[in-house]
């Protein structure tokens, strides 16, 4: 008797979205090429999507919750190769994104909050760190190209 009514207490529920559809969604180009594809529930995108760029290359992919991206990230150019990745929060950059640049050979790390750099940005080439740099609220504010000194002028960060 009390799982049935514990069953019968969660149907009823009012955080349940009683009568919502879940349907999979496909919209395309107008060259008949896959433009997005994701999980649509109440007119609203949720759960995992993929978008595509026109030559058919996948464009981005990651998390909807209630039409805002949210959770992890990534981002492709028309080639498919990765050109950023980084955490949503209600549609909005927020902790740590990483941008590739294949040219220079160079990755960047770089802190994010209400969709704007705070914090820092390690900057590599070729897999070793070359520099930091320091911004607040997208105001550049410093930067550094050695342990030592961004230890000296930064002595509460800790390094590990």
């Amino acid at each position: 008797m009390t799982s049935f009514l514990l069953v019968l207490f969660l149907w009823a529920s009012p955080s349940t979205n009683e009568g919502a559809v879940r349907m999979y969604n496909k919209e395309y180009y107008a060259n008949g090429n896959l433009k997005s594809e994701g999980w649509m529930m109440s007119g609203e995108k949720t759960s995992y999507w993929y978008h595509y760029h026109e030559n058919g290359k996948i464009a981005s992919r990651g998390h909807y919750k209630g039409n805002n991206k949210t959770a992890y990230w990534y981002y492709y150019d028309k080639n498919g190769s990765l050109t950023r990745e980084g955490h949503y929060k209600k549609g909005i950059a927020e902790n740590w994104w990483i941008f590739y640049d294949l040219a220079t050979q160079e990755k960047r790390k770089t802190q994010y909050q209400n969709n704007k750099k705070n914090g820092f940005s390690l900057i590599y080439q070729k897999n070793k760190l070359v520099k930091v740099e320091k911004y607040t609220k997208d105001v550049y504010k410093g930067m550094w190209t050695s342990i030592s000194s961004f230890r000296r002028d930064n002595p509460d960060v800790k390094m590990y």
